[in-house]
């Protein structure tokens, strides 16, 4: 199955499109800045002194001076033979003293990137080696995970910080990009839209649509800065982007004012000026600015040290378009007929008429609560306010009315879908449900170009709090019940697939909704933060798998 993220989201009147409304010259412009980041130097002390690092960073991971001793390799085996995993309890020899010898590069990394990584992220056919390199890392000698929660770096006054932005290659400047202006919002969709996040085999792409960006964005209290843009001098051509939303993020006991960073993309023609690196410096040193020295991110790539690692699961609902852009397939056992048939999801939520309709403002209060209780159960979680919670969960609601029918037909520019049940007699709302739309480009499809994908969002249900609610198996119960009205109400408003990953309690669901594991991973990583892993794929310690995890990142 593959692991690329889905879109979902109609195109409308209002949306930009992909074209380029600047023209040849702007794209003629762009190519021209990286021709020059492709030209040889003709300084030989340049590409002496290049080769000469490069040299010294690969002996010291290959050398005989620095080789990985027997006693660790043997250490680490130990541990592998343990792992549920068959494939990464079978390692042998040589694969673990390579996974060792790779992790020798954290040295390079440590403090070079700190909001980390790449834009791409999904770890596509590389499951063995992520869950290797991830075993490994844990397992190294003096390098155990952290027995106590705290900073790396303590917080630094404002006028120890630099006041100045980091310098950029010659013909490129800083932009703060303003997406409540709609032509500045259109250029970061473009942006996006055409050389953001792409799967292993460059079948699917993301495509944020304008609605999307504003409401991930522009949550209450953003800031402007944060959004933090680079442009072609010449012509003012958005070629960059990195944006940080501020969040109140607990960590088991410890409440942070931290960032959540997210959309980092270089334009592809560019990507060797090296652009990325400085991105991240410059939202970092603006949220340091801020008072805010913890982020959170992720990234399909694995760099020291993931805090936990989640994996994509996928409920097919269009099965004959899904197998025919190859995100899905028919098992050599099963027909195309009989694959559809067993992914038939009723006509109709088991809720409708039972107290089940769609999130009203008035609503607000009892969310609040129900989400604040239902959180506290997982290890890390986000702390949201009652405007928060609106803004997350109502304000991406698209234009129109809500009607008996809404559940049938999507909303214009909707983004997110959120569901309550309300106890009839009592007005009580006792569970409530999310999902949002992200689609993604087919790319060269003579059929299809848009893959329209769901992402399941928050949820709660009360019955988590019953006496014997959990050991009784009626929480389980009950969230196969609101979940699968979720997959009703996706279906009916022509989404092609679900996503979902290993995080909070969907893995006491997935199989028996019919999710099917995906080839992708979702590594989560803290900046500036020190704590023990926390339980996402797998269990850790005490702590269920996905357990550990109660944020869902855009």
């Amino acid at each position: 199955m593959s692991s690329a993220k889905g879109k979902g989201k109609e195109t409308t009147d209002t949306e930009p499109t992909q074209h380029d409304d600047h023209g040849s010259s702007g794209e003629e412009e762009v190519e021209e800045v990286a021709a020059d980041a492709t030209t040889p130097s003709t300084s030989s002390k340049k590409k002496k002194k290049k080769r000469s690092k490069a040299a010294k960073v690969l002996n010291a991971i290959r050398g005989e001076k620095d080789a990985v001793p027997q006693q660790v390799v043997d250490v680490v085996m130990d541990k592998l033979k343990d792992d549920k995993d068959q494939a990464v309890a079978t390692a042998d020899e040589a694969t673990v003293r390579k996974a060792l010898q790779q992790m020798k590069l954290k040295e390079l990394l440590q403090g070079k990137v700190p909001l980390g990584g790449t834009n791409k992220k999904e770890l596509g056919e590389h499951k063995f080696t992520s869950t290797i390199v991830l075993n490994v890392h844990q397992y190294c000698v003096g390098d155990g995970p952290p027995e106590g929660d705290g900073f790396i770096e303590p917080p630094k006054a404002r006028e120890e910080l630099r006041q100045d932005p980091y310098p950029l290659p010659k013909d490129f400047e800083w932009a703060s990009i303003d997406v409540g202006d709609p032509d500045q919002l259109r250029e970061l969709y473009e942006l996006l839209s055409n050389h953001y996040v792409e799967d292993d085999d460059a079948s699917f792409r993301f495509q944020y649509s304008a609605q999307f960006l504003k409401w991930a964005l522009q949550p209450p209290g953003y800031f402007k800065d944060w959004h933090v843009g680079v442009r072609v001098a010449s012509n003012k051509r958005l070629v960059a982007f990195i944006g940080a939303i501020p969040i109140t993020l607990r960590i088991r006991d410890n409440i942070l004012n931290a960032s959540e960073v997210n959309f980092l993309c270089v334009h592809k023609k560019l990507r060797s000026k090296r652009l990325a690196p400085v991105l991240i410096k410059e939202v970092t040193r603006q949220c340091n600015l801020r008072g805010v020295f913890q982020a959170l991110y992720t990234g399909g790539i694995v760099i020291p040290t993931p805090v936990s690692t989640a994996r994509y699961y996928h409920r097919c609902l269009n099965i004959p378009k899904l197998v025919d852009i190859r995100f899905t397939h028919v098992p050599s056992t099963m027909t195309l007929a009989r694959m559809i048939r067993l992914h038939k999801v009723p006509e109709r939520p088991k809720f409708l008429g039972h107290g089940l309709r769609e999130m009203e403002e008035k609503d607000i209060p009892q969310i609040h609560s129900l989400y604040e209780r239902y959180m506290k159960r997982f290890d890390t979680g986000l702390e949201m306010t009652e405007e928060e919670i609106k803004h997350h969960l109502l304000s991406g609601r698209g234009e129109g009315p809500s009607t008996e029918d809404s559940w049938k037909t999507p909303r214009e520019g909707q983004v997110v879908w959120a569901y309550v049940i309300e106890d009839p007699k009592t007005n009580k709302i006792t569970d409530f449900f999310s999902f949002f739309s992200l689609p993604s480009t087919v790319i060269d499809h003579p059929k299809h170009n848009l893959l329209r994908a769901a992402y399941l969002f928050y949820y709660a249900t009360d019955v988590a709090f019953q006496e014997e609610g959990e050991s009784s198996g009626r929480h389980k119960k009950r969230l196969e019940d609101i979940l699968g009205d979720a997959l009703i109400i996706a279906d009916q408003t022509k989404f092609d697939v679900v996503n979902a990953l290993t995080l909070m309690d969907n893995m006491i669901i997935l199989r028996d909704l019919k999710f099917g594991a995906g080839d992708g991973m979702l590594n989560y990583y803290l900046f500036n933060w020190r704590t023990a892993p926390l339980s996402g794929m797998t269990e850790v310690g005490d702590s269920p798998a996905g357990r550990g995890i109660g944020v869902v990142m855009l």
